[in-house]
């Protein structure tokens, strides 16, 4: 794989047939969730953006990754990922066991409502009202 992307296609070019595929499926169900998503690159990954970061995937040596950068949202959707290797803000799959397009958009869907709330949260200020 070349050092750099600029698009997610690039980067798939650059995984083995059966990785691509997986995550060309990711792909589909993230933006099936959020069709207004961007995709984009982040930390040399391919990731998904409505103002501010939703999720990203990779390809791994032995597994595949989505990265729903929360893990709140990794522990919230445990029920729905047993089965699946998981750490906070990771979650492993290969290409032979997928995640389900359903706990895609769950969690994909979860991390939208999370930055709109952030989003709407008033900034504190350093300088209180006199």
């Amino acid at each position: 794989m070349p050092a750099t992307f600029t698009t997610i296609d690039e980067y798939l070019d650059g995984v083995s047939p059966e990785q691509r595929a997986a995550l060309q499926a990711l792909r589909e169900a993230i933006l099936d969730a959020v069709p207004d998503a961007v995709e984009c690159i982040a930390w040399q990954m391919p990731a998904f953006r409505r103002g501010k970061l939703l999720v990203g995937f990779a390809a791994w040596a032995g597994h595949c990754a989505l990265y729903p950068m929360s893990a709140r949202t990794v522990a919230e959707h445990e029920a729905e990922l047993a089965g699946f290797d998981c750490s906070p803000g990771t979650i492993r799959f290969t290409p032979e066991k997928p995640l389900p397009p359903e706990a895609v958009r769950s969690i994909v869907l979860a991390r939208l409502a999370e930055n709109e709330a952030r989003a709407a949260k008033p900034r504190s200020s350093a300088k209180q009202p006199e």
